[in-house]
């Protein structure tokens, strides 16, 4: 006879296979969800892993991004402009309700995001690794956060490195984890400045391809509110392509593109675009880090019923 224990007296930490007993169809339920949305939209991984990025560096992996605002007097997380355009959200919903029809009150929607992460990289690169679980869902989630911690697409690389450290991720990972840029797109607004008020002295951004510029231009007129692929060679595919484009100054963002010009990040970007097997392993690693970071585990946040919001 299988005997449910309340989670929070399993573990205080994080640890492989943490659902075997209570909840072990889990993760299997979790990848047929993802499976299924990724037939119908194949952009669905980019979109998994921006959630689970936006997520895990605001209040920590605790799925407060998922958390619908409840008052105009407390706008959640997701109401903040730097979280227009989340996807994905329905994927970890549906995911979540096939998880409480089978084992109720037992798995976080912050585990249900972390694997499915970890499953959309695989489905989109071949890269596979474990995700330690026993993550708890925060009941918090406030839109001015947002700004306050997450990275702008702007930035050099020492203020992007001082946003990382903040999080206790180091250069390494951090350029590891920018190569998420090899699939998914960018509002034309994240970078229109690059092409035509970058600064007095020059309207384009000369660190950009004159003719990748050009095609941008043509993809991204001025005031332009679509979106573009942020690498056009491999656009469905995590791969180590996206160095290869900043060699070849083809960043779309100015965070993509000074990786490959700062001594701090430069060699690194060379390492990867050498050796992709090096890029895949720190990748990885770095996934499993993020995932770390100021996680609830124990007796702190709670297993929410439905992901978009807190128990009553």
């Amino acid at each position: 006879m299988l005997i449910l224990l309340p989670l929070e007296i399993l573990a205080a930490h994080l640890e492989q296979g943490f659902y075997s007993e209570s909840c072990p169809s889990a993760e299997h339920i979790v990848w047929k969800a993802l499976s299924a949305a990724v037939r119908k939209d194949p952009s669905i991984p980019a979109a998994i892993i921006r959630l689970y990025f936006h997520d895990c560096f605001v209040r920590g992996c605790d799925a407060s991004v998922l958390l619908q605002t409840t008052s105009s007097k407390n706008p959640s997380e997701l109401e903040s402009f730097v979280n227009n355009g989340l996807r994905g959200l329905d994927v970890i919903h549906k995911a979540k309700a096939k998880v409480e029809a089978e084992c109720p009150g037992i798995v976080s929607c912050a585990d249900i995001l972390a694997f499915a992460a970890r499953d959309s990289t695989y489905k989109a690169g071949g890269i596979y690794y474990n995700v330690p679980s026993g993550r708890r869902d925060g009941t918090v989630s406030i839109e001015s956060e947002v700004i306050e911690f997450l990275p702008h697409p702007f930035l050099d690389v020492p203020p992007m490195i001082k946003f990382f450290s903040n999080k206790s991720l180091s250069v390494k990972e951090m350029t590891a984890l920018s190569g998420a840029h090899s699939i998914g797109s960018s509002h034309c607004a994240a970078f229109s400045s690059r092409l035509y008020t970058f600064n007095s002295s020059h309207p384009q951004d000369p660190t950009l391809d004159n003719k990748f510029a050009n095609f941008l231009k043509k993809k991204c007129p001025v005031n332009a509110t679509n979106s573009v692929v942020l690498d056009v060679v491999t656009p469905d595919r995590l791969d180590n392509q996206y160095y290869k484009n900043l060699k070849r100054n083809m960043g779309v963002l100015t965070t993509d593109q000074v990786l490959a010009r700062n001594p701090l990040t430069a060699k690194i970007v060379k390492k990867y675009i050498d050796y992709p097997e090096v890029w895949i392993q720190d990748f990885a690693d770095a996934m499993v880090h993020l995932g770390n970071l100021d996680v609830l585990t124990g007796r702190k946040g709670e297993i929410r019923n439905k992901c978009g919001a807190v128990n009553n």
